[in-house]
């Protein structure tokens, strides 16, 4: 199995030995037999936030195509889901919409399984997963059982997670959501979404209409996988957005986004700073591309391999911190790769 077959990158070498796991008691027996062996292991579901090496991976891949849905409503209470690993994120969001489930709406058209949105903390458009999530549920692969750690303890931030803190000791296997039951969405705190939609910030729109929305924007952006798009043949966002002090933020040009954040940090915008830096949408060409429509997003134009990906990422990391003082962080996992 060549691993480009498994990433909306469409980049990797192949696989050691390849094996689907479409159970939990599947999937258990092959972590638990692999940690015995001592082999090297890899857990890919979507493949959305995967960059392989040319080389692949010599050990283990393990496909994770688990289903199953389990739902209890109440309606003081709201609905309760727990969802396996292997089940497509944005049906999710879509049957919770169509559900009337509200929390989720902000994420649609986010590619990749549920299992994987908890490590990363996926989030968009004023929306993050930790929002919803009421609990975890994992195979520790150092305690060798299996855990469930309620919301507070998963440590949960910007982009990230205990699960994504260690990485390679859990293994998620479902995950639970806590969801208010209504018609209307939750508040819009998103400029773009809210200009979109026509409501003030703060205000609240019909879930499908934040749906639809959403999905309209990532388009236009080319973050909704098509096939015959080489602009989507990409991780999504390739670096993640700068947390800096207040000093370091006081360094960028006054034009430069800032966010306040509750912890006195200082957001900004990792595009702005491609952008501005000299990188504009569809630079490169050839093989490898910033998209012509997002200058987040890496994107194989057909034909490319996982190290011209990164020496274009090396170029636009390289770039920023020579312009603005500031290295970018890339967000998607790195399988064999030195960055």
């Amino acid at each position: 199995m060549n691993l480009a077959d498994l990433t909306t990158l469409r980049l990797g070498g192949p696989a050691g030995q390849f094996l689907v796991a479409d159970s939990e008691s599947r999937l258990l027996d092959v972590v638990r037999l692999n940690d015995q062996s001592g082999d090297g292991l890899l857990l890919v579901a979507g493949g959305s936030n995967l960059v392989v090496a040319d080389e692949g991976f010599p050990g283990t891949v393990v496909h994770i195509v688990t289903r199953g849905v389990e739902v209890e409503v109440d309606d003081c209470s709201g609905a309760t889901v727990t969802v396996a690993a292997g089940e497509s994120w944005d049906g999710l969001v879509a049957r919770a919409v169509a559900e009337g489930w509200v929390g989720l709406e902000a994420l649609s058209g986010i590619p990749g399984s549920v299992g994987a949105t908890p490590i990363q903390n996926v989030g968009a458009y004023g929306q993050e997963v930790a929002d919803t999530i009421a609990s975890v549920r994992v195979y520790d692969r150092y305690e060798a059982a299996v855990r469930t750690f309620a919301a507070a303890d998963c440590g949960f931030s910007y982009r990230d997670s205990r699960f994504k803190a260690e990485p390679g000791r859990y293994v998620v296997l479902s995950v639970t959501f806590a969801l208010r039951l209504g018609n209307l969405g939750a508040p819009v705190v998103y400029a773009e979404l809210a200009r979109r939609l026509g409501v003030e910030i703060g205000q609240r729109a019909p879930l499908a209409q934040v749906r639809d929305a959403v999905l309209a924007l990532r388009r236009g952006k080319a973050m909704v996988l098509d096939p015959e798009d080489h602009d989507t043949w990409s991780a999504g966002s390739f670096f993640t957005n700068p947390i800096l002090t207040v000093d370091q933020a006081a360094a960028l040009p006054s034009e430069a986004p800032r966010f306040e954040q509750s912890d006195g940090s200082v957001k900004t915008s990792a595009a702005w700073l491609i952008d501005h830096a000299g990188f504009a949408k569809g630079y490169a060409g050839t093989s490898v591309s910033l998209s012509t429509r997002h200058v987040l997003a890496l994107t194989n134009r057909g034909g490319a391999s996982t190290s011209d990906l990164l020496a274009l990422a090396r170029e636009v990391r390289d770039g920023v911190e020579l312009a603005f003082g500031i290295r970018l962080v890339n967000e998607p996992v790195l399988v064999g790769c030195a960055f």
